[in-house]
């Protein structure tokens, strides 16, 4: 069994987001390249939260969100590298940031993937998570971009 370690930041320095930047290069499905410019962009002004999945030490997932208003936070970026993969780490991110937000006051959680992200689709739906909107890419099916959210006044502290 790994030893993991999960860190919640809310401030959220240049450095961190250097640190976040360089493991979305080790995910394939975020592997599109983004500045700390537009990541400031993107949080500043807003609460928000980073967390970090560490596995024996090393640096191997991350959760990045922020709020839209005073009752919505929205779960922006996120991911494990493939190594670490089906052992439940994003499960357990997953909770601790809807905890966080429940803790915060957050009413509800919104986040956006596409069809062909299915294990984060099983996931979401897994954990009562409600598909609220979808948008059409072209003619490809896989690329919709889907908008769900969830009513954290039905989980349980």
């Amino acid at each position: 069994m790994y030893s993991t370690q999960f860190q919640i930041i809310t401030d959220i320095t240049p450095a961190r987001l250097a640190q976040v930047i360089e493991l979305m290069t080790e995910l394939p499905e975020l592997a599109q390249e983004r500045s700390i410019a537009e990541f400031k962009q993107r949080l500043y002004g807003r609460e928000a939260l980073l967390m970090l999945c560490f596995v024996e030490g090393e640096l191997v997932g991350f959760k990045l969100g922020y709020a839209l208003d005073e009752k919505r936070f929205y779960s922006w970026l996120g991911g494990v590298i493939p190594e670490f993969r089906g052992i439940g780490l994003a499960q357990q991110m997953l909770h601790a940031v809807e905890q966080w937000a429940i803790e915060q006051g957050y009413e509800t959680m919104q986040i956006k993937t596409r069809n062909l992200f299915k294990a984060v689709l099983n996931l979401l739906i897994k954990n009562s998570y409600q598909v609220i909107d979808f948008t059409p890419v072209a003619d490809d099916i896989s690329q919709y971009r889907l908008s769900l959210q969830k009513q954290l006044t039905d989980v349980a502290c």
